[in-house]
């Protein structure tokens, strides 16, 4: 068994990018892991509230096979926190399974784990350019699956996006 890294947004993540995605893992026999910036109640932008199972600081990397980061209009404060940019840079260093949704691409791009991969993100001005800047190739797609990496565009793929993270597993 296998365990997945959904980081979230204290404010405002996408209540189905985490749960849909989280589910398929569970099902598949994997265990699922939530961290967000404390572990204080983290509220979703449809209602949902997580008690997060970790900070992010608190993170042991080798613990996970997959990192994958959940979007939604808190998201791009994740970009903030330099432990979260950290531990993205660790897991790239450590070659590890990375995954974004929605616009939490851009934190990758940010985070500069993108540098020569396809990905795609929820298209705004701000997130095409960050995954352009990054050395990311933009692919208008729902879901693009690079080597060690799988990026979604939103909340309408959310479940094909957790599958992928069950077949990255695989």
């Amino acid at each position: 068994m296998a365990k997945v890294l959904f980081i979230i947004a204290q404010d405002k993540f996408r209540d189905e990018e985490l749960l849909e995605p989280k589910m398929e893992v569970e099902n598949a026999g994997h265990e699922a892991v939530v961290a967000s910036i404390t572990t204080n109640t983290c509220t979703g932008m449809l209602g949902e509230t997580i008690t997060p199972d970790l900070a992010v600081k608190d993170v042991n990397i080798d613990d996970y096979a997959i990192i994958a980061v959940i979007g939604g209009q808190g998201a791009p404060d994740l970009m903030n926190y330099p432990e979260v940019m950290d531990l993205l840079k660790q897991a790239k260093a450590k070659d590890m399974n990375l995954a974004a949704i929605c616009i939490a691409p851009m934190i990758l791009a940010k985070a500069g784990v993108l540098q020569g991969k396809n990905a795609t993100v929820y298209q705004t001005p701000n997130s095409m350019a960050a995954l352009d800047e990054a050395g990311a190739t933009m692919v208008s797609q729902d879901v693009v699956v690079d080597t060690k990496l799988v990026t979604a565009s939103g909340p309408h793929v959310a479940k094909e996006f957790g599958l992928k993270l069950v077949e990255m597993l695989n």
